[in-house]
Order: C-alpha cells, then structure tokens, then sequence
C-alpha cells in the first residue's frame, strides 16, 4: 500500500507550508493524528484552548514532541498550524486564525 503525503483534513495555507518544511518521518506520523481528527474531532487527549474575544472552538492535539493546532467547525477540523514543543507557547495563535480568514 503506499503512502500518503496529505492528510484528509483542511490545511491551512500556512499549516500546509509547516507540513511540507517537516521530515517525512514526521509527516508520517502527523498524517495519522491528523486522519484521525476527520473521524473524531474532539478526542480524549485533545485540550480546548480558550482566547479572550474568540467564539470558535480551538483545540490543540499532542503528537509526540509536535502541537497540532485547529479549529472544529460544523464537527470538521481546519488545521491552523503544526508547531513543535517545547519551544512553542501558542502566542502566535491570533495571527493563525487571522491567516485563514484573509
């Protein structure tokens, strides 16, 4: 069977360029997780992340040392960026959401 090189879910723009910048072993392993918020959007080890002025539902998903960050909409996940932890500590998450509305 062969591989895929993109998840089934909405990329942004900008959450398509970080994937593409990634390692094929970790595209890999985030093509999974990511697969796997088509069929459940909300799993159990997905953490809400609340901002001040914001209605959508935000969620980040932990893949290994990886943050899957996305937005749930009508039960789909838009995913608005892939970022790495530690060192990564959401601040650039406004600019995310702003990203895929223009």
């Amino acid at each position: 069977m062969p591989t895929k090189s993109k998840p089934k879910a909405s990329l942004s723009p900008g959450a398509f360029n970080d994937f593409k910048r990634l390692p094929g072993n970790i595209r890999r392993l985030l093509i999974s997780a990511i697969d796997d918020l088509e069929v459940n959007p909300r799993p159990h080890n997905s953490k809400q992340l609340l901002l001040t002025d914001e209605t959508r539902e935000i969620r980040r998903l932990r893949t290994d040392k990886w943050r899957i960050i996305y937005l749930v909409e009508e039960n789909r996940p838009i995913i608005i960026g892939i970022r790495r932890r530690p060192p990564y500590d959401y601040s650039d998450i406004e600019r995310l959401i702003n990203n895929i509305e223009s």
